[in-house]
């Protein structure tokens, strides 16, 4: 074999017979494979272990210890098991054959043989080893593939879930100081309200009774708007609702509460975190709050749809708006703006006074 050709395969030849190594190995140099010729038993074992050949042509009558044993020995070595052994003897006995195959061998070849024969044995067998092997090392890659996906998997999974509840430990901070602003903001008129009662209890009691109902109905407020709040920190916005059936509920109870026409256009075929859905849901409850508070409006638009790459929520009443500059800390807009932020999303408020009011949001995809 010239130095530039590449190896056809690396074969261990086993025979007593001097002649028939001589020939075989000649063969099989000839064309392009690397030869080592033994023998007898041991010396094969030893050189298969030292470096496990692609093929072994094994005789089985030999001095000592025969083929039969050492094609055993072989299939009981790690090392060499997955060695192909084709058995190439004179004996031509059926029980011989069917004893050759029973302890390992992979085909059978009678003497005298056929050049053509052997040869198209050798690289049948050949071929199919190499695939084994091919088809071995791709499933030990598969498997580490499989195993590496599981853990990034798990490990998503304990990053979403660590997300989720720091998302949910800073709702709830928001709604405790919701309910601080809200609470102390309505003490304040109040206190107010009481206070011009008792100074105008003597000279003007129906006016200070006045005020004194006045006051009822804002401490009733305050009170209803506090344990609506703290309601809100116990318990799960979405109540194990898809966000979509969750939205549809808040609508339909706004609408029924105000008797305000609201359209509405929902698309959430590509779903996103619950934490996304969460604020989702906390941003429409907020705005129509505030259109039920102070919108005096007649009509609501709401959209919400899912792409590939991010989620876009649109909420616009035709109410009296207001100016944006002047309530950046009203209406519920800093908590609005924290909650979009928190999740890498974008919030735009766009009103004037007699103009109504559009909310716009985004919330991008993590793994997009």
């Amino acid at each position: 074999m010239n130095s530039g050709q590449s190896s056809r395969g690396d074969i261990l030849l086993v025979d007593d017979t001097p002649d028939n190594l001589h020939l075989l190995s000649a063969m099989l140099t000839e064309r392009g494979y690397d030869v080592r010729a033994v023998t007898n038993g041991a010396t094969a074992l030893m050189g298969a272990q030292a470096q496990a050949p692609d093929l072994i042509l094994l005789d089985i009558i030999m001095p000592g210890m025969d083929g039969y044993e050492v094609c055993q020995k072989l299939k009981a070595n790690p090392l060499t098991r997955d060695t192909p052994v084709i058995f190439i003897s004179a004996i031509n006995e059926a029980d011989d054959i069917v004893k050759a195959f029973s302890v390992g061998g992979i085909d059978y070849i009678t003497k005298p043989f056929k050049e053509a024969e052997v040869f198209a044995r050798i690289k049948t067998h050949l071929t199919l080893h190499r695939m084994q092997a091919q088809l071995e090392a791709q499933n030990t890659r598969l498997q580490k593939a499989e195993a590496d996906l599981r853990r990034a998997l798990e490990q998503e999974q304990r990053l979403n879930q660590r997300i989720e509840e720091m998302t949910a430990l800073e709702e709830r901070h928001r709604i405790a100081r919701d309910i601080h602003d809200s609470l102390g903001h309505a003490l304040v008129a109040l206190n107010i309200q009481m206070e011009t009662a008792l100074t105008l209890w003597k000279e003007a009691p129906d006016k200070a009774y006045a005020f004194l109902v006045e006051a009822k109905q804002s401490g009733s407020s305050a009170l209803q708007a506090v344990r609506k709040s703290v309601s809100d920190l116990r318990t799960d916005p979405l109540q194990g609702q898809l966000l979509e059936q969750a939205i549809a509920n808040l609508t339909q109870e706004f609408h029924q509460t105000t008797g305000i026409s609201l359209k509405r256009q929902i698309d959430l075929s590509m779903p996103f975190s619950n934490s996304v859905n969460t604020v989702v849901y906390r941003i429409v409850q907020e705005g129509l709050t505030n259109i039920c508070k102070y919108a005096n409006a007649s009509a609501v638009h709401l959209q919400i749809q899912t792409t590939p790459v991010e989620l876009q929520l649109m909420l616009q009443d035709d109410g009296d708006g207001f100016c944006v500059d002047e309530s950046q800390a009203g209406f519920g807009l800093r908590g609005m703006r924290e909650r979009v932020a928190a999740l890498g999303g974008r919030l735009e408020i766009d009103s004037q006074p007699g103009a109504g009011c559009r909310i716009t949001a985004s919330f991008p995809r993590m793994n997009a």
